[in-house]
């Protein structure tokens, strides 16, 4: 496969602006003179190339034509190779940017013009990929952040695979109308299946048996659409060379079959975070893998996917003991759970290959002793399964495993939760994590990932962590940074890669061991009585080591407080990213043009403000304790003008706006009582998450916190003030603090929210760079 870059009197800058807007093939087809295609093997692609790879796959970048000429030529095994030596290209050589759309988009003016397309040295470069695999996706970020999205959106996000390299993406897709046609060949009807299927915003927890019916039913559009969006995604996978993973079956079945199969082994599962254990939501039946219906379903259900979508990969996904541990620690009972399991698979497939997470073996760490995880790790024939090592950016499995035990494995980056928006990441970890791996005695390593449980935050992070699909050799991350920031914002500007380094060694360098999910309070308000904690005592301040080159300055230290009080994570010296902050606002004018920069801006004048509002909030509280009225009000009302002060600043991007969220959902709506429900699960998600009682919030309230601008003004800033306005009432009436009426009044208004239909910006107003000015003014002038 190769393709030639490019003909004289071809724009690079206004196709790579189209490339936006338009899917790979098209793109290609224009800007390239042309595209040689063969076919090729799903699992193992083999063109010539190959050979020259040395049975890897690879991309190759080469002169084309005369010394002088125009022309480019990149060739590749498989079409993703091919994209990604366009990609690598169009990076190194001509200083362009590719990103998500919410994170800045594309950045193509540093593309020269026509005919003067940079030559390579010599004979050209060639990339082979260390290790077969790059995945990418976790089983929830089909609710945190694809739920929404048509075709179109799916196209770019495909597009943006191809070019990252990922070969291997999960497609999970449509499959409750898969569901729906296996259950009804078990007789269960369609108005039984109401209560199993999960909302659309919640799907990803229905299908992992965590909950059920919370945010349903589903209507037939939903599950058609879905169906057909499912096949186009496929599609156009295959077509770029993808092995999509496709679900199967993990046990968990309609309360329907139960009474359909009176003598089968199901079973209800445990409470799953409902605040009363409600059995309208939890306690989801499973089936036991011992029982032969679970293979009859299991089988039934692959073979159902392969009627309708065709043979298009051997790789299935299944996860039957995520986050719900087996009845019995003995390892022959979870040997024969898992060779079940992989049984019901490989009867509709029998080339499948068993995908897992591996995020059980840290989360339930307790239970998975060595004899249990060599037992189910040990239950599949060799080479049937791939584990994913989920969180390997921060508690890697395969150092205490003895690499799975001889199983192959994945080094994924998990990083966000939640879908939160926090400026947050290891840099060292990504840039060297993977090569160590790899290199390490007895590797069973095949892949890199990136699992991540919501996208389009941390562009930083994801373009190194996709690279590292081809990088042999450990990277430098000061010295990459360096050509990052030149990349994403267009040229080289000081102050900005000056403040790249401040964040290199504070946001990007958090070596707590501590997983990423934002605690800021503007966000996470702390659900607390502060009478009943003694007042807190300052600790000692912030330390973290930087070159000695960066030096402290006037700003302010937060400080560290008494273990008493709720924590935000803070795992860096403020100051020096506000000293960041101040460098970006230096570089403003060079960059106001660049919309990556604006992003980047405001993301990071949020981050330095919602620390600064962790700060205000102690203070405030600090005040209480201390039975300071005047001292409170002053702090409370500070911490309220940060938010309207946040808000503002994120009305100023389209991409950190409510109504986008909100708008997309209701767009897929076919009726007006669709509309209303697929708004409902959207605001519900990023609120409140599940159910609650009058007096008690959803424990996972606030688990997808989002910092939109919407959000902030009209659900955070009146929480927080309804909290502050009881504070002040105790302390001027000599009262008690009424914490059980102020979360009565709290979550009667969070209900009342999720169920209103306002309709918010979709487009941003203000200029953010003005703003963010003087916000740093106000606040640390």
């Amino acid at each position: 496969m190769s393709l030639t870059l490019c003909s004289p009197d071809w724009s690079p800058k206004g196709h790579l602006h189209r490339f936006k807007k338009r899917r790979l093939k098209a793109f290609l087809t224009d800007c390239f003179l042309s595209i040689h295609t063969a076919s090729y093997s799903r699992s193992y692609p083999s063109f010539a190339y190959q050979d020259v790879c040395g049975g890897k796959n690879c991309f190759l970048i080469e002169n084309y034509g005369e010394n002088d000429g125009p022309e480019i030529m990149i060739k590749g095994t498989t079409a993703v190779e091919l994209a990604s030596g366009l990609h690598w290209y169009l990076k190194y050589w001509c200083d362009a940017h590719v990103s998500w759309d919410k994170t800045g988009g594309i950045q193509v003016a540093s593309v020269p013009r026509a005919g003067s397309l940079p030559r390579l040295k010599g004979k050209g470069v060639m990339i082979q990929r260390p290790v077969p695999w790059n995945y990418y996706q976790n089983v929830v970020t089909s609710s945190y952040s694809y739920v929404w999205w048509n075709w179109s959106r799916w196209e770019k996000e495909i597009d943006w695979m191809a070019l990252q390299g990922v070969n291997l993406p999960l497609a999970f897709t449509g499959q409750e109308a898969i569901w729906q046609k296996v259950f009804m060949d078990f007789n269960i009807s369609k108005d039984e299946l109401n209560d199993f299927f999960g909302g659309p915003a919640f799907l990803a927890w229905a299908r992992m048996g965590n909950l059920h019916g919370w945010g349903g039913p589903l209507s037939q559009n939903w599950l058609d659409h879905q169906l057909n969006l499912q096949k186009q995604i496929l599609s156009r996978m295959s077509e770029l060379g993808m092995v999509p993973v496709l679900p199967s079956f993990s046990g968990t079945v309609p309360e329907a079959l139960k009474k359909i199969h009176p003598l089968a082994n199901i079973t209800r599962l445990g409470d799953w975070n409902t605040v009363d254990g409600n059995p309208k939501w939890c306690c989801t039946y499973l089936l036991d893998p011992s029982d032969p219906l679970f293979v009859e379903i299991g089988e039934a259900f692959v073979s159902k996917q392969i009627k309708e979508y065709g043979d298009v990969t051997d790789i299935y996904n299944c996860d039957t003991f995520n986050e719900n541990s087996p009845p019995s620690n003995d390892p022959a009972y979870i040997s024969m759970l898992g060779a079940a399991v992989y049984r019901a698979m490989s009867q509709g497939d029998k080339d499948a290959v068993w995908l897992m997470q591996g995020w059980l073996f840290y989360s339930d760490s307790a239970f998975w002793k060595p004899p249990q995880m060599k037992a189910l790790l040990h239950s599949v024939p060799i080479g049937k399964m791939i584990v994913l090592d989920l969180f390997a950016d921060v508690k890697p499995i395969w150092e205490t495993s003895a690499q799975f035990y001889g199983t192959p494995y994945v080094w994924c980056l998990l990083h966000n939760f939640g879908g939160n928006i926090e400026m947050y990441g290891v840099l060292d970890a990504i840039s060297s994590g993977p090569v160590d791996a790899r290199i390490s005695d007895n590797s069973t390593m095949v892949g890199v990932g990136m699992c991540m449980e919501g996208i389009e935050q941390n562009p930083v992070v994801y373009e190194l962590m996709s690279e590292m699909a081809f990088r042999s050799e450990k990277v430098l991350a000061a010295e990459w940074l360096k050509a990052y920031s030149r990349r994403r914002y267009g040229k080289t500007v000081r102050q900005v890669e000056a403040a790249w380094e401040i964040l290199y060694h504070t946001i990007y360098n958090c070596t707590d061991g501590i997983a990423d999910h934002n605690t800021d309070f503007i966000v996470k308000f702390p659900d607390w009585d502060p009478s009943t904690i003694a007042a807190s005592s300052s600790g000692k301040q912030e330390k973290v080591l930087l070159p000695f080159n960066l030096r402290p300055s006037r700003r302010f230290l937060f400080q560290v407080t008494g273990s008493t009080f709720p924590q935000a994570h803070l795992w860096y010296s403020t100051h020096y990213v506000v000293d960041a902050l101040e460098l970006f606002l230096e570089s403003g004018n060079h960059l106001k043009e660049s919309l990556p920069f604006r992003y980047d801006l405001v993301d990071l004048t949020r981050q330095v403000l919602s620390k600064l509002a962790n700060k205000v909030y102690v203070d405030a509280v600090t005040a209480f304790q201390q039975e300071d009225v005047k001292a409170l009000h002053v702090h409370s009302k500070k911490f309220l003008q940060l938010i309207k002060d946040i808000d503002l600043l994120l009305a100023c991007d389209d991409n950190f706006l409510l109504g986008t969220w909100l708008e997309s959902a209701k767009a897929l709506a076919a009726t007006p009582s669709e509309m209303r429900q697929y708004e409902w699960n959207a605001r519900t998600q990023v609120t409140m998450w599940y159910d609650n009682t009058q007096t008690v919030q959803s424990k996972l309230h606030d688990y997808a916190n989002k910092f939109w601008s919407g959000l902030l003004e009209d659900y955070y800033l009146p929480r927080a003030s309804c909290f502050f306005s009881y504070l002040n009432k105790s302390l001027r009436e000599n009262e008690k603090f009424e914490l059980e009426e102020w979360r009565k009044e709290w979550i009667s208004y969070s209900n009342k929210w999720q169920s209103e239909t306002q309709i918010y910006a979709v487009k941003a107003k203000g200029d953010a760079l003005e703003i963010a000015k003087t916000l740093f003014k106000n606040y640390f002038g």
